[in-house]
């Protein structure tokens, strides 16, 4: 079929042989002649309000943008965009998010967006939410805590064997110390000591800059892991989380973390890869590592995987 077909099958809008209930054209049940099928097709940034139960047993309103699409067979004209939304907010309505209310979405998405009962299920759904997800952080030497924000996702699978796949990013905010730039303050401190140099104060001090770690680990059912546990687990790779709340006792102890943690990007990365690959309930990883560079005006970047 070529567009010039497409275009004339087209030219009476008013000219459709199926109606919905209303009596209403209904162009997404006629069928397609292209004969090309669609591995993804449905809804992003579809916005809603959706409940997390957090470690503490607290439930918590999260504001998240929705990714939901399925497999469109080669002679389906469309999908009915609106049963994406309508089935998340009911199911949503019904329980906080976790790995059971992925299960039971993907596969409401698989069976209630068929046009008929009597249709094979669609082989492939898919549902991804973005949210910022608060964890309450206490202070380093303080009694103090404050709320640290996670910019995560979660997302889910559904194949057309039922099999459900799971994966979960975040991203983890952290210090690092340039370990050549600690080496020569010190070097200088040392020869300003000693007389061998004059410039200066005696004083020098490395530099150090913000840093994002961005981690996508995958998980089966069979063995679930939560948002908390990842975040436990890159809070041991990278002992410089940045702070929400912070005394000068706090901002000391953190300075002493970042001298015991002097790393470039590529020992960030390294030191994800070897917290991540003994954990048994990942299937699978990938990481992008950022170092925001206060010394020069690009930035450091490592990618690395399981």
């Amino acid at each position: 079929m070529d567009l010039h077909t497409l275009r004339s099958n087209h030219s009476d809008i008013m000219d459709c042989e199926v109606k919905d209930s209303t009596g209403l054209n209904d162009f997404q049940k006629l069928s397609n002649d292209f004969g090309v099928a669609i591995p993804k097709v449905g809804i992003e940034r579809f916005r809603i309000p959706l409940k997390f139960k957090h470690e503490d047993g607290t439930i918590m309103s999260h504001d998240c943008e929705a990714s939901m699409f399925v497999f469109c067979d080669a002679h389906k004209n469309g999908v009915n965009m609106s049963r994406f939304c309508a089935i998340l907010q009911e199911e949503s309505e019904l329980t906080a998010i976790d790995n059971d209310f992925f299960k039971k979405v993907l596969h409401r998405y698989r069976t209630d967006l068929r046009d008929t009962d009597t249709e094979d299920l669609i082989p492939e759904s898919f549902l991804k939410l973005n949210f910022k997800y608060p964890v309450k952080q206490k202070s380093l030497k303080s009694d103090n805590w404050g709320w640290q924000y996670y910019n995560c996702s979660l997302e889910g699978k559904e194949n057309r064997d039922g099999q459900v796949i799971m994966s979960m990013t975040v991203n983890f905010e952290y210090s690092s110390t340039c370990p050549c730039s600690l080496s020569m303050a010190k070097q200088y401190e040392k020869g300003y000591a000693s007389g061998e140099i004059t410039e200066g104060n005696g004083i020098a001090t490395a530099h150090s800059q913000r840093s994002n770690a961005t981690v996508t680990v995958d998980f089966n059912l069979d063995k679930p892991l939560s948002l908390i546990q990842l975040i436990e687990l890159l809070r041991v790779a990278l002992p410089t989380e940045t702070q929400s709340l912070v005394k000068r006792l706090d901002e000391q102890a953190f300075a002493i973390l970042n001298g015991e943690n002097p790393m470039f990007v590529e020992h960030s990365s390294r030191r994800i890869s070897a917290v991540l690959n003994q954990e048994e309930a990942i299937l699978d990883w990938r990481a992008k590592v950022e170092h925001f560079e206060s010394l020069h005006s690009h930035n450091a970047v490592a990618y690395i995987s399981k």
